[in-house]
């Protein structure tokens, strides 16, 4: 088993695991669910859409083109956005049967447009797309993962080590829609509290970063401090955000 790694803590910020780049395994209990109901949560997906935008991703400097890429999530590391929940009822449904899953989101993806290469927060998790409105296959619309490239497919998942370094693009004309979930692999069940406070602290921090550009320019050893004595709170808060149903 590889070492349970986090890019907040990794002066490289590389993972260098021995897992494969895409995990071709339909024997998860939520694979065959959520692909059986696929065109009925991209149903509540469009019915939420004729009244409501998607948020631009917090994260500009990941994306060619600003607002290119927006999302709207039900669960995010942990904590349940329950406000979010109520408009997808039959996606929300699913979602509560497998704990398992830490987040679940639906991303836009820009027509003509991509988002960068980059390394996720950690292997603690397969990251796991929902093909739901794909336009184009390749060469158009893509995604690689170190040097695998592949496409999505409507109703088929393409799951992938969220930890390697990989990037997304679109070439088409029209936009691309997919349901994106995180899933807790099962050898770091044992450590799903570290998992998620140490991603939410590091989210914290690149959030903030947006705005206080300073904080770039802190040593990677700093940031990494500042980490460590933040991370135990991330954890009581996503707690209480639950208990209270704060979102």
């Amino acid at each position: 088993m590889n070492k349970l790694w986090f890019s907040l803590y990794d002066f490289s910020f590389e993972y260098k695991g021995s897992e494969s780049s895409f995990i071709d395994d339909s024997s998860f209990l939520w694979h065959k669910e959520f692909q059986e109901k696929y065109a009925a949560i991209y149903e509540e997906l469009k019915l939420y859409l004729k009244a409501n935008e998607l948020e631009g991703y917090f994260n500009t400097s990941m994306v060619s083109k600003p607002k290119s890429w927006k999302t709207i999530s039900l669960k995010n590391w942990g904590i349940n956005l329950f406000k979010n929940q109520k408009n997808f009822p039959l996606t929300t449904s699913i979602l509560e049967k497998y704990p398992e899953i830490l987040s679940l989101s639906f991303n836009l993806l820009e027509p003509n447009s991509s988002i960068l290469p980059h390394c996720g927060d950690t292997n603690g998790i397969y990251r796991c797309h929902l093909g739901l409105s794909v336009p184009d296959g390749l060469p158009k619309c893509g995604f690689r993962v170190r040097d695998e490239v592949r496409s999505w497919e409507n109703g088929k998942w393409l799951i992938f080590m969220d930890a390697y370094n990989h990037e997304a693009y679109n070439n088409s004309e029209n936009p691309r829609f997919i349901m994106v979930i995180d899933v807790l692999r099962g050898e770091y069940k044992h450590k799903k509290n570290k998992i998620i406070a140490t991603v939410r602290t590091s989210l914290f921090l690149q959030k903030r970063a947006q705005t206080l550009k300073f904080l770039l320019k802190f040593p990677p050893f700093v940031i990494q401090g500042i980490a460590i004595l933040i991370s135990p709170f991330a954890l009581i808060a996503t707690k209480i955000f639950n208990l209270f149903k704060v979102y």
